[in-house]
């Protein structure tokens, strides 16, 4: 029996709505924060400056802050003083040439040369080359405020998100967190259908649980580029510093979860193999509450990452699990079920090395076979 069309489009639906929740949850405050700024910036530059439609304020805030949280002061203002060098340019470029085709490439050409002399950072670069062809391209978007009022216009939103980015506290830790959390919640989650399947002998659940194993490669490769953000902040920024322990073990949990999901598959895929036929079954259910508790252990790894408490209580979970795993004493008569065992060995030892216990320590707590 193998899974239909409909429950997989239902299994993929399901995932997509929690991870897109998940990203909402973690982006709301950084984005009412720059929907703020943009505002702001438009109400100074139009109330306090007289410019009818500065469009360029709210742009270059939105562009400068972004929807992280990870907002590196030299970051925003990378992308700050890209979008008002871009304006700027463009702005000259307009009122001594004109606009046209080879006026875009003119004005292209030099604003990244002079962002790439001024600054190594790529953002700056990117950005004063975007802002320099919409104002050389589109020469009547808010040209208001005389020959530098759209130049203006993006320094006054650069300003204002630099006081937000500065003003405003942040944690660096929040985000690899939440994303931690959402990623193990969804292998634990995957675990939980697997083993009911398991103890119920239903392929349709196992294949259930496969799918769910696959859907949570988003929610990794989210997990490892909050990490890899909040390190590269970690090494510029002085407040973000102190946290570089914690930010080292919420990398290595990363990759060792990415680990242990492949080798949840794996397990997942072998089950289904080892279902057998109604003339001939296995018994999976040793096998099956280990997967159970293994995926219990697997929500207090969650919860642990979420808070960013230490996981004694899933290493705690995980070591006792670990000392049963003796294939030939679960299972001392069905090889397919020792393999079963086998593969769940590796998934554990990826678990604990995620609950940060040593690799060494990991692989002791293992029965020797």
């Amino acid at each position: 029996m193998s899974i239909d069309r409909q429950s997989r489009a239902r299994i993929a639906l399901e995932a997509r709505v929690r991870q897109g929740w998940s990203r909402v949850r973690s982006a709301f405050w950084p984005v009412m924060q720059a929907v703020v700024a943009a505002g702001v910036a438009y109400l100074i530059a139009g109330e306090v400056l007289g410019h009818a439609a500065p469009f360029f304020a709210p742009v270059s805030a939105w562009v400068a802050l972004g929807f992280s949280a990870d907002r590196d002061l030299r970051r925003v203002a990378e992308l700050a003083v890209g979008v008002a060098l871009g304006v700027a340019l463009g702005d000259v470029v307009v009122h001594i040439i004109g606009t046209g085709a080879w006026q875009v490439a003119a004005v292209l050409a030099v604003a990244a040369l002079i962002a790439r002399f001024i600054d190594r950072g790529p953002m700056l670069t990117t950005q004063a080359g975007v802002q320099a062809i919409v104002i050389v391209g589109l020469p009547t978007v808010a040209a208001s405020g005389g020959p530098v009022g759209r130049w203006t216009d993006a320094v006054v939103g650069g300003l204002v998100a630099l006081a937000v980015a500065a003003l405003i506290p942040r944690d660096v830790r929040r985000r690899p967190r939440a994303q931690g959390r959402t990623a193990v919640e969804e292998l634990a989650a995957m675990l939980g259908v697997l083993a009911r399947g398991m103890r119920t002998h239903k392929a349709t659940d196992i294949e259930d649980a496969l799918m769910r194993g696959r859907a949570t490669e988003p929610a990794l490769a989210e997990w490892q580029d909050a990490c890899a953000a909040a390190r590269d902040l970690a090494r510029v920024s002085p407040a973000a510093r102190r946290h570089r322990i914690e930010l080292q073990w919420l990398n290595r949990s990363a990759v060792r979860v990415d680990r242990a999901v492949r080798n949840a598959r794996v397990l997942a895929r072998r089950g289904l193999a080892t279902l057998g036929t109604p003339e001939h079954t296995h018994d999976l259910d040793a096998v099956a509450d280990i997967v159970q508790r293994t995926a219990l252990a697997a929500e207090d790894l969650a919860a642990a990452l979420g808070s960013g408490s230490e996981p004694v209580r899933s290493a705690t979970r995980l070591l006792v699990l670990a000392e049963e795993l003796d294939p030939f004493r679960l299972a001392p008569d069905d090889w397919q079920v020792q393999s079963l065992v086998l593969l769940i060995r590796s998934l554990v030892v990826d678990l604990l090395e995620a609950s940060g216990v040593d690799s060494a320590q990991a692989h002791e707590a293992l029965p020797e076979i």
